[in-house]
């Protein structure tokens, strides 16, 4: 389907869900004529909103990041409202079922939906804009040596930097991170969400990350939509290790520790040459190490990156799910969600992302700075 189809018969079902949401609850909902007619508007106005929102990019500034603000925010709202109106045609079906009929229920219910939306529009507002709070997880690794026993890994991922985090929020997320005094920073890629000249400036705290071993950034796939090579020129710039289907080597001989990292799993659909490749990444690494860790920014790089030998993968892009309902479908693409799993005989850690992406919203998903510790086994 050409993309000026698919952007119109998606504005074509954004519309008839607004026109969906309306018919539903309106009729029912308690209120004055004057309210009814103000809730047409909104909706109305919310669904041309949401597109400009995506798409505000390409408008100077200050016009660009308003227009974005406005049309996440329409877009987080209309999603529980949608999340809402389904619900309660679920309740009203189980009632017709059941016999059930109330007088309050249809009005009750549906003046119930909206509140519950904003309510929840407004919670998963303050959870995306406060500070990410620290993750402290365990990693055991079998044999590791007293050397590497307590090394820590900080990784933060999914920041998004863009037209609503700007700046001063990543000012407080590097500051929160040196505050953890780890031996390694990991960033799992989506670090941005624009131009190396648009966001140049709201990059640069990231030069003042401090580890003792150095700071590590792989890509992600949003890196590859706004400009991969100049953001990998710009990062090395800042002092930052990015690792391109590639590796390092902390220690040495046989208690060392072996810290890889690969391109995004879609790379290659941007640029043949940053195809992702976990085995590659080990070539002329040392044959018996003590642990290998591998930065992959999507969960699904498990399988190739167990084959290779790695002992505890670091991803990201799942955000979580970033708000319900919509982390029950992330397991439809990715093996693991979020937190500690075992794939085969490796560990998986995903992180829920330590920023938003488009909705500034997380319910239910709150966003972490994780703090990994390698343990003996």
């Amino acid at each position: 389907m050409p993309p000026r189809t698919t952007v119109f018969v998606a504005a074509l079902v954004v519309g008839l869900l607004h026109g969906y949401i309306g018919l539903r609850l309106l009729p029912d909902m308690p209120v004055s004529f004057a309210i009814k007619a103000l809730a047409v508007a909104w909706l109305a106005l919310s669904w041309p909103l949401i597109p400009a929102g995506l798409l505000a990019r390409r408008l100077d500034q200050p016009w660009s990041d308003a227009l974005t603000w406005v049309g996440m925010l329409a877009m987080g709202f209309f999603s529980s409202l949608l999340i809402l109106t389904l619900a309660r045609e679920v309740v009203l079906l189980v009632s017709a079922m059941a016999g059930w009929h109330p007088a309050w229920l249809l009005p009750g219910t549906a003046a119930a939906v909206p509140v519950l939306a904003l309510l929840v529009t407004l919670v998963g507002l303050f959870n995306a804009r406060r500070l990410a709070q620290v993750v402290e997880v365990e990693v055991p690794i079998a044999g590791l040596p007293d050397s590497l026993h307590d090394f820590t890994i900080v990784q933060i991922s999914d920041i998004h930097v863009g037209p609503t985090i700007k700046r001063a929020y990543l000012e407080r997320i590097v500051a929160r991170v040196n505050g953890l005094a780890p031996d390694a920073i990991a960033i799992t890629g989506d670090l941005v969400d624009g131009t190396v000249r648009e966001l140049s400036r709201h990059t640069a705290p990231l030069g003042n990350l401090k580890a003792r071993h150095g700071t590590y950034f792989v890509t992600g796939n949003h890196e590859y939509y706004v400009g991969a090579e100049p953001w990998i020129t710009e990062l090395r710039g800042l002092g930052l290790r990015v690792l391109m289907n590639e590796h390092v080597v902390i220690g040495e001989e046989e208690e060392a520790l072996v810290l890889a990292g690969v391109t995004d799993f879609s790379a290659h659909r941007f640029d043949e040459s940053h195809r992702s490749d976990p085995a590659r990444a080990l070539h002329g690494a040392p044959a018996v190490v003590a642990a290998r860790v591998l930065l992959a920014h999507q969960p699904r790089t498990a399988p190739a990156a167990s084959t290779a030998g790695f002992d505890l993968q670091l991803s990201g892009h799942t955000h979580g799910g970033q708000f319900w309902p919509w982390n029950l479908f992330v397991p439809m693409q990715q093996p693991y969600t979020a937190g500690l799993n075992r794939h085969e005989a490796m560990w998986v850690y995903v992180s829920r992302g330590t920023g938003y992406w488009g909705p500034p919203k997380r319910f239910g998903a709150p966003s972490e700075i994780t703090k990994l510790r390698l343990v003996r086994k």
